[in-house]
């Protein structure tokens, strides 16, 4: 192999190391909405004493994802988003890991999250507004 070639595989694994780098900087929000299949920043997150729901925003979307504190077993979980004036959309279940993502097109209008896990529950009243 020439020097000429060596030369433009070398500049090609440079380039293609350097294009990957730049977009682990650029998203990193990216990789936590993954995690809860949310995207947008999180705005939010209502803890309460069997778990917590996690709040997000983008754009005029809402989304939301119940997490347990305790992660394995089945359990009966829930959460649900309302935009004022509309009907909440709810997801509920026996699940190991989390209860959601649902997300409904608030605008700039208040939300109202709630999630339980088990015995323990909360309700947010109207946030975000």
């Amino acid at each position: 192999m020439d020097s000429g070639a060596i030369r433009r595989r070398l500049a090609l694994g440079v380039a293609v190391l350097t294009a990957s780098g730049l977009l682990a900087l650029v998203s990193p929000g990216s990789a936590q909405a993954a995690t809860s299949s949310c995207s947008g920043r999180k705005v939010r997150t209502l803890p309460f004493t069997t778990g917590s729901v996690h709040v997000y925003k983008r754009g005029g979307y809402v989304c939301a994802v119940t997490f347990p504190k305790a992660h394995g077993s089945r359990k009966r979980m829930s959460v649900s988003v309302q935009a004022r004036g509309g009907r909440p959309v709810i997801d509920s279940g026996h699940f190991a890991h989390h209860a959601g993502p649902v997300t409904v097109h608030a605008g700039h209008r208040c939300v109202r999250i709630k999630g339980s896990v088990g015995s323990g529950s909360m309700s947010s009243g109207w946030i975000l507004c």
